[in-house]
């Protein structure tokens, strides 16, 4: 069946304006579309302007059980990726967060990572019956992170490791004849079908230890909640692998670390305690006094930088880590939304100190660490 083109746009613009009269398009909605546009003008209806707690949510109505049937609705209408951003509407412009905390809330849910910060920041106020099905709901995200996340994560950061530590002169055992022919093509006797190595390419000794210590040093407060979801993950990864030895440490004013709870990302996030406060120098002061080997070390710091403590004893403690031989990351984000608000006259610092603070998308990440352990230029996204 044809659809005429200039009725497909009025219909779009319809339920793009919503019912007002000011709308102004003329074009009636009847089935699936009307559904679609009521679910809408259950979100972003220009109805009242919306009270406080509750209430606010008066277009979808004050009880659970109408909220999950919305949630429903759009879960039938719109893609996954419409569903998360409506979902996170709601939660901002509708005040529905109290109402998470009952299970048919969080069944009728499309787990996201937005969902999973708005449930960590919730924290205390869960109740019991709640947290099975919270749990359910962060493991699933966290689940498919891993997916998508894992195997490229290893990949690239075993490239880095193996690369770190290729020898010139290794002993037989140690050779890696996949590089070695690759570095000896030239060398090809086509009258004999060979390769003649001038060059042998292999790993040292090392490459049955440990490489490479990693220390993220991650802020947990309320507008870090993506960061801290997928900063989990690839911590959780990072530790699956032994080349290297990972540290997970979280702060807000406090100092907390995770690295014993590794093994599952999902005990990680219901470790943290999203909001309250800031000190930066405490934490890398603590992350300082881990290191064991500076010259194999990559410290991450993960903070949109509004330092709550002392400043000037931060941008030190950067300093003599780098003195040290340490490498330091320092990333404003790690999440797929870009640059938060951020504190830029600390970013400006340290800059300086030869550690720019850049957003990074966890796509990105892998790429960003493999450079960290080559000590070479980290491929920062472009921000002109």
């Amino acid at each position: 069946m044809t659809t005429d083109p200039a009725r497909e746009r009025l219909r779009r613009w319809r339920l793009v304006l919503g019912g007002e009269e000011a709308e102004g398009t003329g074009c009636a909605l009847s089935g699936r579309d009307a559904a679609m546009d009521g679910a809408l003008s259950a979100l972003y209806g220009t109805g009242d302007k919306p009270r406080a707690g509750r209430e606010r949510a008066a277009g979808l109505g004050a009880s659970a059980p109408s909220v999950a049937r919305w949630l429903g609705d759009i879960r039938t209408y719109f893609p996954s990726s419409v569903v998360q951003v409506m979902q996170r509407d709601a939660i901002d412009r509708l005040g529905l967060a109290t109402l998470l905390l009952e299970p048919e809330m969080l069944e009728a849910a499309e787990p996201d990572v937005h969902l999973v910060g708005t449930l960590l920041s919730l924290g205390k106020a869960m109740p019991e019956t709640t947290k099975e099905s919270a749990r359910a709901v962060v493991r699933k995200v966290v689940e498919d992170l891993e997916k998508r996340l894992a195997t490229r994560t290893r990949a690239a950061l075993t490239g880095a490791l193996d690369r770190s530590a290729r020898v010139r002169r290794p002993r037989h055992h140690d050779i890696d004849w996949n590089r070695t022919i690759a570095a000896n093509l030239r060398h090809f006797l086509p009258e004999y079908g060979t390769v003649v190595p001038e060059r042998l390419v292999g790993y040292g000794r090392a490459s049955r230890s440990v490489k490479k210590e990693i220390v993220l040093c991650v802020d947990q407060s309320g507008s870090m909640a993506a960061s801290v979801v997928h900063a989990a993950v690839f911590g959780a990864v990072l530790a699956s692998m032994r080349s290297v030895d990972t540290r997970l440490v979280v702060f807000d004013t406090a100092v907390v670390d995770l690295t014993d709870q590794l093994d599952d990302p999902v005990d990680v996030l219901f470790g943290t305690r999203l909001g309250g406060g800031t000190d930066i120098n405490r934490a890398l002061a603590y992350c300082q006094s881990r290191i064991t080997r500076p010259a194999e070390t990559v410290v991450v710091l993960i903070s949109d930088l509004y330092e709550g403590g002392i400043r000037q004893e931060m941008l030190q403690r950067v300093a003599a880590m780098k003195a040290s031989g340490a490498q330091f990351v320092a990333l404003l984000a790690l999440s797929d939304e870009g640059a938060p608000a951020y504190d830029r006259e600390h970013a400006a610092a340290l800059a300086a100190l030869g550690a720019p603070a850049f957003a990074c998308t966890p796509d990105l990440f892998p790429e960003v660490m493999a450079a960290a352990i080559e000590k070479r230029p980290l491929p920062m996204p472009d921000v002109g």
